[in-house]
């Protein structure tokens, strides 16, 4: 099974999630996680994998041919992110916006564009115990890390049981995330950012025909409107973690709160509901 643990934004306890889950399967069988949050991966400061291997990932970028261009526009014209644009002194390609999917190339009819190999990032995959771990680096200042997550996801060990903590938000690398997912975990908060963003990855997983759970973290019984919205559209609550100074506390330290068994169970009934252990 594989398992998305999501938020519509960040800071609201997806790593939580995604990291005590893991501590609790681990104790039942072998278990893949998978950190594609790329921008700023963090669930490794709650086990310290030693890292075997290690691999930069490329984009493959457009370079032009001035000399056989004949500013026909037919690159310009396929390119979907606005990366290229002919101007009437040349083309010029803005590396920031490609995505390195190579159409340009292809339907340059005077064969004006070659690709070079532009770095964006490092994958890196270690383990401990029955845990497998992988985790994404986008380098600072690239815009996108859907490569490093679908490189990170094709390259994992896979593990009958995954979890992959996606990216906060609804953009393209979510998305990539959800991929050939099973189940979704929702993660919000009991604020109204936090009920307006988890319904921006609610529509996400709808589309992609995925089922669902929520959490909703740092609960507060006097905030009703998410459990209100979520009972009338019929989406399950997984369950409802406390406001408490004792997680945040244990979490700042990096420390797995699973390991008490007062917040365990939570964790337990979660995996329950979902039908990964009995």
């Amino acid at each position: 099974m594989k398992i998305a643990v999501l938020s519509g934004k960040g800071g609201v306890g997806k790593t939580l999630v995604s990291t005590n889950l893991t501590n609790i399967l681990s104790k039942y069988t072998k278990i893949e996680l998978l950190d594609c949050d790329v921008e700023e991966p963090n669930s490794n400061i709650f086990f310290n994998f030693e890292f075997n291997k290690k691999e930069k990932i490329n984009l493959l970028v457009p370079e032009i041919d001035n000399q056989k261009c004949t500013k026909c526009g037919l690159c310009a014209d396929s390119c979907q992110f606005g990366a290229i644009n002919v101007f009437n002194h040349g083309v010029m390609v803005f590396n920031s916006l490609c995505h390195g999917c190579g159409v340009c190339s292809i339907v340059c009819p005077h064969e004006a564009i070659s690709e070079k190999e532009k770095s964006i990032g490092t994958i890196e995959y270690g383990q401990k115990n029955d845990i497998y771990f992988g985790q994404g680096l986008l380098n600072i200042g690239e815009p996108s890390g859907v490569k490093i997550i679908r490189t990170l996801k094709k390259h994992s060990k896979n593990i009958n049981l995954q979890i992959l903590d996606a990216p906060p938000g609804a953009s393209c690398s979510v998305v990539e995330t959800l991929k050939n997912m099973d189940y979704a975990i929702i993660v919000t908060e009991s604020t109204p950012f936090g009920f307006h963003d988890m319904k921006s990855v609610i529509e996400i997983c709808q589309k992609m025909g995925l089922k669902m759970g929520i959490i909703i973290n740092r609960y507060d019984k006097d905030y009703t409107e998410i459990e209100e919205y979520l009972n009338k559209n019929n989406i399950e609550i997984l369950e409802k973690i406390p406001f408490s100074k004792e997680i945040a506390l244990m979490y700042s330290k990096g420390e797995l709160i699973s390991q008490n068994d007062k917040y365990k169970t939570i964790f337990q009934n979660i995996l329950n509901k979902i039908g990964v252990v009995q």
